[in-house]
């Protein structure tokens, strides 16, 4: 379980993804990745300056010519294109150039929205994922897609662009509040339904151990959840079919989390969506209310919401009309066929839909 390897099948590039329990082997990583003896900026922000920021740097500073460090507010409230030109700026008064290399320490808005100022910057230049959420493990970190919000839009603007490496420190969630962890668990519980039905089942028949972090439990799932998202990304690099499935309770979930003005966390936002297509996978006969009852005890056990309350439901409708698998004026919804199968439903009515949302409404 030491690393894995995930090849673009569009890019042709490869990279490995390191899951560890400390970052001892960071400083090999940048070397067998050819990125020795250049400048490096490390990007976090408020929370992970505070608690690896020094750490990295130490490790950085052996291998890099010239190290800086930019620390932006934590929080999705940040993930705009005003810090991003922020980011920009620091690069210029740093002298980074076309071989100088990013370092982005953090959860899925740190990723997210350094590997887009990455790919932007001098046509884009190298870096490396060092993710410290349990969501940002499970999938924000794996797969190339990075961007920023815009208007409101959850990731309106951005671009496919691949790391270097990602580098995966499972200690890092002993700092997290539990919310964070359960909005990843809601991630990795994603894949159990849409791919691996098995690995749905381990979350089933071991609960309280992942609950309560069990080392060997974590890595497995984060080992599952990376090999999981990479399959599907190696065959389809930029979300033109089959990595759709993805974003299954996503197009429901976005809309909640952009309504909320993200104060519901990504995951929690995600397992509130997911709920949303199961019922409407049930109402479509592919799958039984048993497996709605199922998924309802599961997300509770790990304290994640399953409606919301307040919403109309009118306005996450329209909202959902925002989303990037939007075609024609048209949803693209993915759906389950069966428990770990899932599909693009391109061909689904309003009332279905308004029925869904109806469910997941307080």
């Amino acid at each position: 379980m030491n690393a894995l390897y995930i090849k673009t099948e569009l890019s042709q590039k490869e990279y490995p993804i390191y899951i560890k329990d400390s970052f001892n082997e960071l400083e090999n990583a940048f070397i067998k990745a050819k990125l020795k003896d250049k400048k490096v900026c490390v990007i976090a922000d408020s929370n992970t300056e505070k608690l690896y920021a020094k750490e990295i740097i130490k490790i950085a500073e052996k291998c890099f010519s010239e190290v800086s460090c930019y620390v932006f507010e934590s929080g999705e409230k940040s993930k705009n294109l005003n810090v991003i030109s922020n980011f920009y700026k620091f690069f210029v008064e740093k002298g980074l150039d076309r071989k100088s290399v990013i370092i982005a320490l953090g959860g899925g808005v740190v990723g997210d929205m350094a590997g887009f100022a990455a790919a932007t910057y001098m046509r884009g230049i190298k870096f490396v994922q060092i993710p410290t959420t349990l969501l940002s493990q499970v999938d924000s970190s794996v797969g190339g897609k990075t961007g920023v919000d815009f208007l409101g839009n959850k990731n309106m603007i951005g671009s496919f662009y691949q790391p270097e490496f990602v580098y995966i420190n499972v200690k890092t969630l002993d700092t997290l509040p539990y919310n964070q962890i359960a909005s990843g668990m809601a991630e990795a519980i994603k894949y159990g339904y849409i791919i691996d039905k098995n690995f749905l089942e381990f979350f089933k028949n071991n609960m309280k151990k992942i609950k309560i972090l069990s080392p060997e439990e974590i890595k497995h799932i984060v080992f599952i959840s990376c090999k999981s998202k990479a399959e599907v990304v190696s065959k389809d690099e930029k979300e033109s079919g089959l990595r759709e499935i993805l974003n299954f309770g996503h197009t429901f979930g976005h809309a909640v989390e952009s309504l909320s003005k993200f104060k519901l966390l990504h995951g929690e936002c995600v397992s509130i969506g997911m709920m949303a297509g199961l019922k409407l996978s049930c109402d479509k006969g592919f799958i039984s209310k048993d497996s709605l009852t199922s998924a309802k005890k599961l997300f509770e056990f790990f304290e994640l919401p399953i409606k919301v309350k307040n919403f109309d439901k009118n306005e996450i409708f329209k909202q959902m009309f925002l989303d990037k698998k939007t075609k024609d004026n048209k949803l693209n919804i993915v759906l389950l066929k069966e428990i770990g199968l899932a599909y693009t439903e391109k061909n689904v009515s309003d009332s279905e839909v308004l029925n869904a949302i109806d469910y997941i409404i307080l």
